[in-house]
């Protein structure tokens, strides 16, 4: 997740070690393209492991209270997971997600938007999904 609360990517993995880091890692980077100034993550040990191999210029912050933004975004996902009553298998859940976050990151409300900000994104994005989804052109 970034700072500006949209989600970069989701990675399922049956393990949280420094392997699984590293793929992670590896992954956000490569879709990204640039390395980041910082990275906040929950006080695993295995993160930074993976950070000191891949990226040891980049500032490591692990606090309780500032992963918050990247643990509120997993539950509509944990949600979902509970109502289908868990995905089969882990190549299931992620395809779903993978498609997922990326539809819920063009309706996302940021916090700090007014209504009038927020009815102009929302109609952006939904003029956005018409022309994805190839609405417009049957209209």
């Amino acid at each position: 997740m970034d700072q500006h609360g949209v989600v970069l990517d989701i990675l399922v993995q049956s393990r949280r070690n420094a392997k699984a880091a590293t793929r992670l890692l590896r992954k956000l980077l490569k879709k990204q393209g640039m390395v980041p100034r910082v990275m906040i993550t929950d006080k695993l040990a295995s993160y930074g492991a993976a950070k000191r191999e891949i990226m040891p210029s980049v500032e490591h912050r692990q606090h309780r209270g500032l992963n918050n933004r990247a643990e509120n975004s997993h539950q509509p996902t944990r949600r979902r997971e509970r109502i289908m009553k868990r995905f089969k298998s882990a190549g299931q859940a992620q395809r779903f997600l993978s498609v997922h976050e990326q539809v819920a990151n063009l309706f996302r409300r940021p916090a700090n938007i007014n209504a009038a900000d927020h009815r102009r994104a929302r109609a952006r994005a939904f003029q956005v999904w018409a022309e994805v989804t190839g609405i417009a052109s049957l209209a």
